[in-house]
C-alpha cells in the first residue's frame, strides 16, 4: 500500500483551488486526510465563510469513516437516514453526507486517503477534488449516485 505524501497533499490542495479559480468557484475549504484520518494538508481561501474547513474535513472523514465517497453517503442519507445520522453519531459529528468527499486511491486501488472541499456546489466541490488527486497521479473514487 502507499502512503500518502506530504507532497502528493500539497499538490491536490494546491491544483484543487487552481481549478475553483479557473471554474470561477466561490471561496472555497480544501482538507487532505491520510488513510487513518490524520490532517494532511488544509487550505481555506480568502473570503469563504466561518466553517468551510469543519465541512471539508466532515466529507473527507465521512469517506473514510464509511470506506465510500460522499457522493454514495449522500444517496445513502436519502435511503436510510436513520443510518447516516447514526454514523455520524458515532463519528462525533463529522460526517457530512453530500458530494465533495473523495477517497484517494492508489494503483492497486488501496485507500490511501480523502479530500473534502466545501465552497461551492457540492458538484463542482467533487470536481476540484478530483482535478487535485489526479495532479498528484492518484484515483479519486467519489462514490456513485
Amino acid at each position: 500500500m502507499t502512503t500518502l505524501t506530504l507532497q502528493a497533499a500539497q499538490t491536490i490542495v494546491a491544483t484543487a483551488l487552481d481549478h475553483c479559480r479557473a471554474g470561477g468557484f466561490k471561496p472555497m475549504g480544501v482538507v487532505v486526510l491520510d488513510a487513518r484520518g490524520a490532517l494532511k494538508a488544509a487550505a481555506i481561501e480568502d473570503g469563504s465563510a466561518l466553517k468551510r474547513s469543519e465541512i471539508a474535513h466532515g466529507k473527507a472523514y465521512g469517506a473514510l469513516a464509511l470506506g465510500i465517497g460522499s457522493r454514495s453517503i449522500f444517496k445513502r442519507a436519502k435511503e436510510q437516514a436513520f443510518f447516516v445520522a447514526s454514523v455520524s453519531h458515532v463519528a462525533g459529528g463529522a460526517l457530512v453526507p453530500v458530494p465533495g468527499g473523495v477517497l484517494i486511491r492508489d494503483a492497486a486501488g488501496e485507500i490511501v486517503g480523502a479530500v473534502g472541499i466545501s465552497g461551492d456546489t457540492s458538484d463542482n466541490d467533487e470536481a476540484a477534488a478530483l482535478a487535485g488527486i489526479a495532479a498528484a497521479g492518484l484515483t479519486g473514487d467519489p462514490g456513485q449516485d
